[in-house]
């Protein structure tokens, strides 16, 4: 039986491979997803990305406590993860766990961007690593 695990990007991730490549490379998360796919042929994985933090939250809670069973849930918030506290609420509301990745290092850029409100509800933090970062959160819900 194939496992369900999402990832779910946040705002300005949609620019990836053209948006500061010295930071995030020059891949788009479209190219890598399909990469992805590729890697973990008995996942179903699926992709959001929304620049909304209410779309955001509303897809947690649809797969949160959608009819879908998901193993878990990927997620880059961007620039929420320093901001958002309704993002961390509605990880803590589902019953479904979740693993945060962050393409660049966040503890060695702006001194904002140290403090995530997402890691106390997540399982863990995969920072500084590129897009390989998101592998290694799907690997872990295997």
């Amino acid at each position: 039986m194939s496992k369900n695990i999402i990832i779910i990007n946040g705002p300005n991730l949609n620019l990836l491979g053209k948006r500061e490549p010295h930071i995030y490379g020059s891949l788009t998360f479209e190219t890598y997803f399909e990469e992805l796919k590729a890697i973990f042929p008995d996942v179903t994985l699926h992709y959001f990305q929304s620049n909304h933090e209410g779309a955001i939250i509303d897809k947690i809670h649809e797969v949160g406590y959608g009819e879908t069973e998901f193993a878990g849930i990927v997620i880059n918030a961007g620039a929420y993860t320093h901001t958002s506290v309704a993002i961390a609420d509605a990880l803590s509301a589902v019953k479904i766990p979740a693993v945060e990745v962050h393409i660049s290092n966040i503890h060695t850029r702006e001194a904002f961007r140290h403090h995530s409100y997402l890691t106390r509800v997540c399982k863990g933090m995969i920072t500084g690593l590129g897009v390989k970062g998101y592998e290694f959160g799907v690997r872990y819900f295997l």
